[in-house]
């Protein structure tokens, strides 16, 4: 069907009024390129309540058909654990050259108490998990790999040596960090070029602004922003935490408790209301502004969702432009450091 292009060649649409495929953006300078907005997994898998296998995989599906031959999917061994890259898998059967497939290493479960987290940076552990990713995947290189949380005890030399090594062996073909300091990305960065640092970044999170971000656009990095909707809270949906279901972990997420959670809900009432100027969801505005902050680094945000009409919601943030005024009204009702609560429960494997 013949298409129409929108808004600067951000997405392309066709006819009928649906999307066709979207932009793309380089990350880092190795050559990894990616869709203009990627598609977060983990959720299809745990995490955020009930689960429906075949609307994720048709939901994956959708990401692809719309990423222009360079769909960011993203899943790690932790989440489920395993099976969401197992998921993951299935869906891009038959598809494997259409995909950017990024997964992780590093975090560690007890499988006594799935609650219990860890961090394994040892060169051995690396390549392990690389082959347990490969064989779930059912694929024979990985894209994207990244280092999901830094090991204290492991430097980062080591670990990011032994990832090289997958790169030499044609497991990998680029490296990533997740979560790392200002300091660690320059060490890791000398030993092997890394193409992406992927961090929590939204209107609610927007402390890679202070170090991180400018150590990337001197590298020459690109920047993944994971939960760019606040992990929900941001598209105006959750009033109460009885919205979410008792196995959903935001309940025990310090941002989702008592006091904050009510301080939290301001912000999102004046994300409302700016979003109404727009004629576009909350959700929408959240996106765009993630998509706005570039260049450079590149960003490119990678929204969770296991339905493809929150897909489909998320995609037409990228028709959304902009003004300068615009910004600076977003940035006084969303400044740095506007959020109430820490992020985790347990903020100790974060930015080291």
């Amino acid at each position: 069907m013949r298409s129409v292009v929108l808004q600067a060649d951000h997405v392309r649409w066709d006819l009928a009024g649906s999307l066709t495929c979207m932009e793309h953006r380089k990350l880092g300078t190795q050559g990894l390129e990616v869709s203009a907005e990627g598609l977060g997994c983990m959720g299809m898998s745990e995490f955020y309540g009930e689960r429906d296998e075949q609307e994720s995989i048709a939901t994956i599906g959708l990401a692809i058909d719309v990423g222009g031959g360079a769909a960011l999917l993203d899943t790690a061994d932790i989440y489920g654990p395993h099976t969401n890259e197992q998921l993951v898998g299935r869906a891009i059967a038959g598809r494997r050259e259409e995909v950017v497939l990024a997964t992780k290493f590093g975090i560690v479960r007890d499988p006594a108490d799935p609650t219990s987290r860890g961090v394994n940076g040892r060169p051995e552990y690396v390549r392990d998990s690389c082959d347990g990713s490969l064989r779930r995947l059912n694929v024979d290189y990985i894209d994207l790999y990244y280092q999901h949380r830094i090991d204290p005890d492991v430097p980062v030399e080591e670990t990011v040596g032994a990832m090289a090594e997958l790169v030499d062996a044609g497991k990998v073909r680029y490296l990533g960090l997740s979560e790392a300091s200002a300091a660690t990305i320059r060490r890791a960065h000398a030993v092997h070029p890394i193409s992406a640092v992927q961090s929590e970044y939204s209107l609610w999170s927007r402390d890679p602004e202070d170090e991180v971000l400018p150590t990337l656009a001197e590298l020459g990095i690109g920047f993944v922003a994971y939960s760019p909707l606040g992990r929900g809270f941001l598209t105006g949906t959750i009033t109460s935490p009885e919205d979410l279901s008792d196995d959903d972990f935001r309940r025990h997420n310090p941002r989702f408790q008592g006091d904050n959670f009510r301080r939290n809900l301001d912000l999102v009432e004046r994300v409302k209301q700016l979003a109404a100027e727009h004629s576009c969801t909350p959700a929408q505005l959240a996106l765009a502004w993630v998509l706005s902050q570039t260049p450079p680094p590149a960003i490119v945000p990678i929204p969770g969702t296991k339905r493809r009409r929150y897909l489909e919601e998320n995609l037409a943030a990228l028709e959304i432009e902009l003004t300068a005024d615009d910004l600076r009204r977003i940035d006084e009702a969303a400044p740095v450091g506007v959020a109430a609560g820490d992020r985790y429960p347990d903020m100790s494997n974060i930015n080291r």
